[in-house]
């Protein structure tokens, strides 16, 4: 099943069943009021929540038009937001921007931080940034919705907790990482507020390309109306979703309602970093990788980072051509308190 949380004037939205051509929704509030309630009580609520999808399929419940601009993130706030670094080619690639070498154990032991997860900005919703001079950029990456996690999981027993996933732009501000990462202490400024997909979905919704651990199709990600990335997500994954759940949950539980995230979708082509879309390549899901291609190649970066006017489109596409999550569509502005 499909599932959005519309916008309706309160901090985390209605939720609503959507159809699987994501044309038309139904209200699904007097099963459970929000996403974070429906995740709260999974157990119970799943199975009415799944009767009332095929119910809207078959036209026997009252729907409407169901538009991404109306929905916020699926989550518009959620109780933690983990994001890993799975695709180990791009930690590469951007630690060499930053001078940084790789330790031989990013190939090993996943690497994830926490992310903001007190306000998600919705799908359709601008990136509002203060200073091109930060250095905005996009990160397109698949995530997870997890149920109640233990502490001290394994990775098969996780693999059962996925209750849903989602796209996400996991916007990162490039000219603050490096003096934050130098103090030895994370990101933070970076890191600002995450758009999520329109839709989430039961990972059963995705067919053959879940395999259980990882989504078998590219992330199409468009910069300007341009192609800029076709990654396929289920390529060049070092550390699967229940291997990141896993390493989440070594010391401590994760709450239901916890976002994994894959970091950012990246491949390798013939064993060397990627090509762009434009020369046959599978492009990039961010602007960095891109630039660091450039300076080994050209011994400077070319591609600005995203500038005010700027639009960045994240979507997936199932193998008969049909979009998945509906699409993430942001256009950078100034922020203006």
């Amino acid at each position: 099943m499909k599932l959005a949380t519309l916008k309706d004037g309160s901090r985390d939205g209605k939720l609503v069943v959507v159809s699987r051509d994501l044309t038309r929704c139904t209200d699904a509030s007097f099963l459970a009021r929000t996403m974070q309630a429906a995740l709260d009580d999974w157990t119970r609520v799943a199975p009415h929540l799944a009767a009332l999808a095929e119910s809207l399929e078959h036209g026997s419940v009252p729907s409407e038009r169901f538009h991404e601009s109306d929905a916020h993130s699926p989550l518009p706030r959620a109780y933690q937001w983990a994001d890993g670094s799975a695709y180990v080619n791009h930690v590469e690639l951007v630690r060499k921007a930053r001078g940084a070498d790789m330790p031989p154990s990013f190939w090993t032991d996943p690497l994830i931080y926490q992310g903001g997860s007190d306000a998600f900005v919705p799908p359709r919703d601008p990136i509002r940034m203060a200073d091109e001079a930060w250095g905005i950029d996009c990160e397109a990456e698949v995530t997870v919705i997890v149920d109640d996690v233990p502490m001290g999981v394994g990775a098969e027993e996780a693999k059962d907790a996925i209750r849903l996933v989602m796209l996400v732009n996991d916007v990162t501000l490039r000219a603050l990482t490096g003096p934050e990462l130098a103090k030895g202490f994370g990101f933070f400024q970076s890191k600002p507020s995450s758009a999520f997909s329109p839709v989430a979905v039961t990972p059963d919704e995705l067919g053959d390309a879940w395999d259980g651990g990882k989504v078998h199709l590219p992330l199409m990600v468009d910069l300007n109306g341009k192609p800029f990335g076709r990654a396929n997500a289920g390529i060049d994954m070092t550390f699967d979703f229940p291997a990141l759940i896993a390493h989440a949950a070594r010391s401590r539980p994760l709450s239901a309602g916890t976002i994994i995230g894959s970091g950012t979708v990246s491949n390798k082509m013939d064993g060397q970093p990627g090509k762009p879309v434009s020369e046959g390549g599978a492009g990039y899901s961010c602007i960095a990788e891109q630039r660091v291609i450039e300076t080994i190649q050209l011994g400077e970066p070319k591609t600005p980072f995203l500038r005010f006017g700027d639009t960045v489109r994240i979507e997936m596409k199932d193998k008969a051509g049909h979009s998945i999550f509906g699409a993430i569509e942001q256009t950078v502005e100034k922020y203006e308190r």
